[in-house]
């Protein structure tokens, strides 16, 4: 099989899940395993035009990539990748043998001109140049077959079929790879990048692999399936089956031991792999990134994830657009009601009574105790989060998240009837089977994306609009870096990464802190907000 090369991109493509951070000796590790493994081509990580860290598999240059490789193996081709914006050319010295042999060349398709450019400058400083188009799936017939004859005359070392998006079936990838073989020089070998939002990913190599050609094949492939979304296809399934139904090349066992000995944590702190919102994403052709977006909200239903990308422009599902997809999630969510009459008689309800606010969070199970010690010594009108205690007698229930209304709905007639005022914000679909004080969504948002609809906030920015000046909260704790201490109940963990939940921390601490200027705030149950609470022992 010298026709058929595997490349493995865990370092790069893999660093979406955890920043790069993968720490320097799990870096070398994963090189030196690969070596161990007969991986034909290994990516070390991005060449990028910043500072660099040693824990982190993001270069500033090809020097910094030495450390990691060396002892350089003989039969294995070291390459990094560059996208844009490109680090400057006179930053990358000439090819020596020293460092890595090839550079991985990223482009969009408004990118091609400076991208053929940039490869040129490559190639004649020695490296063997692989050109990577984002998204090929969405190059018409006619721009693709451009795009192969302006690689033609670079002669590049490899061209890319490159499916972002993860939306190929067998027939699509087979017609566009014969497009690409019968049109690109005959030296120029073609890559196959494949995400695997359709699970597709095993299969699709399969079919590649199986080719009778002449053509020079590379499959890439990352140490179980890491990567951002839904992952990509897995280099310790596809070397098994090339060891079985082709030839045996490949050392499996150390690719098990990365999985075992360096990967495990990131797998447990950030999830990635196949799941319905990325399968969503794939049937809408748009980037994953927009998926991953709606899913870390925690709000919205899947349904109304897949509503929500139906509505993003062509021109924009290749490319995540942050600002685009936050626009159309708010825009999505706001139903302006007038609501003065409900915030009337919300006032009318708690009246001069003292407001507790209890969020979600698993000290309203371990201080259960201060939080009923509190209703049985002051009486405070009772307002829960998106969520029904079951050890708690309630007054009221604010949500403001479909989602968890959703999860509610089953329960809402029963408690209904114990006088429990429903009070949820007008994003909530209205419903005949029970009554709510409904208020206007977009009034409550707050001004910072990674918060914007957190409830409990919202829940304050309500109470501000009473005129409530002392509120007392319970369960919000704010959160962990292990996800398990987040919530009373594990079906409310999210999939925010450790990086989210420390930004989310603080955007929360500093909103606090601009709602204390004008109502008192206290806590009942311990808090990463607050450093004491109101039964704290005195010292």
């Amino acid at each position: 099989m010298n026709n058929i090369k595997l490349l493995d991109c865990t370092l790069r493509d893999g660093g979406y899940i955890n920043n790069w951070n993968f720490g320097y000796r799990t870096i070398k590790k994963v090189i030196e395993k690969l070596s161990q493994s007969n991986i034909d081509i290994i990516e070390c990580g991005f060449i990028r035009d910043q500072e660099f860290n040693h824990n982190r598999s993001v270069f500033n240059d090809v020097e910094s990539i030495k450390e990691f490789i060396n002892p350089k193996h003989k039969n294995i081709f070291y390459v990094g990748m560059i996208d844009y914006p490109y680090i400057p050319i006179d930053k990358i010295n000439n090819c020596d043998g020293s460092s890595i042999d090839g550079i991985r060349l990223t482009f969009h398709e408004n990118e091609i001109e400076e991208a053929m450019d940039y490869g040129e400058k490559l190639i004649r400083k020695g490296y063997k140049v692989f050109i990577q188009p984002v998204g090929t799936t969405s190059y018409n017939d006619s721009n693709l077959i451009k795009l192969v004859q302006m690689v033609n005359k670079l002669n590049p070392y490899a061209f890319y079929l490159v499916d972002t998006l993860g939306v190929m079936y067998k027939n699509d990838l087979l017609r566009m790879y014969h497009l690409i073989d019968n049109n690109l020089n005959d030296s120029i070998s073609i890559g196959f990048h494949s995400h695997n939002n359709l699970q597709l990913s095993f299969s699709n190599a399969q079919e590649l692999l199986m080719l009778h050609t002449k053509r020079k094949l590379i499959i890439d492939a990352s140490v179980f399936g890491m990567g951002r979304g839904a992952g990509n296809l897995c280099t310790e399934l596809v070397t098994q089956y090339i060891n079985n139904n082709i030839e045996e090349k490949y050392n499996v066992v150390p690719l098990l031991e990365i999985v075992d000995e360096h990967l495990g944590e990131f797998s447990y702190e950030s999830k990635w792999g196949y799941s319905l919102p990325y399968y969503i994403s794939a049937v809408n052709n748009t980037h994953p990134n927009y998926a991953s977006y709606l899913i870390n909200k925690q709000t919205i239903s899947v349904k109304s994830i897949n509503t929500i990308l139906k509505l993003i422009p062509l021109s924009k599902k290749d490319i995540f657009d942050p600002i685009l997809i936050e626009d159309l999630y708010i825009n999505y969510q706001h139903h302006f009601v007038d609501d003065t009459e409900n915030i009337e008689i919300i006032n009318n309800l708690i009246g001069n009574r003292k407001v507790l606010i209890i969020a979600p969070g698993k000290t309203i199970k371990t201080e259960l105790e201060k939080i009923r010690t509190f209703i049985h010594s002051n009486d405070p009108f009772v307002i829960c989060v998106n969520f029904l205690p079951e050890t708690l007698n309630t007054n009221a229930i604010f949500i403001s998240n479909e989602k968890r209304f959703n999860s509610l709905s089953e329960f809402m007639g029963e408690k209904n009837n114990n006088n429990i005022s429903l009070i949820t914000t007008s994003n909530i679909p209205t419903t005949n089977d029970y009554f709510s004080f409904v208020i206007n969504y977009s009034d409550l948002l707050i001004d910072n994306s990674l918060i914007s609809d957190n409830s409990g906030l919202m829940l304050l920015n309500l109470l501000n609009r009473l005129s409530i000046n002392n509120v007392y909260l319970a369960g919000f704790d704010g959160f962990h870096i292990n996800k398990m201490n987040n919530y009373f109940s594990n079906e409310m963990i999210n999939s925010s990464t450790i990086e989210e939940l420390i930004k989310k921390n603080d955007a929360i601490r500093k909103h606090l802190n601009f709602i204390e200027r004008k109502m008192n705030i206290h806590f009942i149950t311990s808090s990463i907000y607050s450093d004491s609470h109101i039964y704290s022992p005195i010292l």
